[in-house]
């Protein structure tokens, strides 16, 4: 997808990107194929499929009517290079943006990323997912959690719910096998008192199958939960 063609496609959604939106995602692109040779962020490094398989695919939630310019806090799990939530930061600027990253390397290269877009209300914190959910500044304090083919739905909502508001909400967003992962997920989204609200299914514009699963929180997550750093991994619920 030629940036052009990008552009186009938003603009069809009622998106038109500003000149300097434009320059952000163009600066984007520049940042990740060169910080991508010292470190390993992406094995997508050609530019049109940098622009439909990590752009196009990240603004998704927006596309699918799920998250409005608004000041909503939005966390974003395992974001790697930033997405899905840095794409939709630049496209929707009133989102207050949170990453957690386990490897500090891409850490250090999303805080260079955020400051040569000129991105306000983003943060980073480097560490794991299992351990910040326990810290009463991340648990329960986000409108909605992002995780791009991070981990299996069993995995994933034990990692993630309890970073949510009541009421708050999980986009998992995935390329394939959504169906059947939520099916193995049934037990863990029960002890975590959430619910699957839905399940979209679209496609990219080169005909790849995506989905996004829709998952909210409807108590407060029992304090047990998510267990130590690589249990849920290790025994899923």
């Amino acid at each position: 997808m030629k940036p052009e063609t990008f552009y186009n496609l938003l603009a069809e959604q009622n998106l038109s990107l500003s000149d300097q939106q434009k320059k952000q995602f163009e600066r984007y692109f520049e940042l990740l194929v060169e910080w991508n040779e010292k470190i390993n962020l992406t094995a997508i490094t050609d530019k049109e499929e940098v622009y439909l398989k990590h752009f196009y695919d990240s603004i998704a939630p927006i596309l699918q009517g799920l998250i409005s310019n608004e000041t909503i806090k939005l966390l974003d799990i395992g974001a790697g290079a930033g997405f899905p939530s840095l794409p939709m930061k630049i496209l929707y600027p009133q989102l207050n943006v949170t990453i957690i990253d386990s490897l500090n390397k891409r850490i250090n290269f999303l805080k260079l990323l955020a400051q040569e877009l000129d991105l306000d209300d983003v943060h980073f914190y480097h560490g794991r997912a299992e351990d910040f959910a326990q810290d009463k500044n991340f648990r329960a304090q986000y409108d909605f959690v992002t995780a791009r083919a991070v981990a299996r739905m069993q995995v994933l909502s034990e990692l993630t719910i309890p970073y949510l508001k009541v009421g708050g909400k999980l986009l998992a967003l995935k390329a394939s096998n959504a169906p059947e992962e939520l099916l193995e997920a049934k037990n863990a989204l029960n002890l975590l008192f959430s619910k699957v609200e839905d399940n979209l299914s679209y496609a990219l514009p080169n005909g790849d199958p995506r989905y996004i699963t829709v998952v909210e929180k409807k108590k407060e997550t029992p304090n047990k939960y998510p267990r130590k750093a690589g249990m849920p991994n290790k025994r899923p619920l």
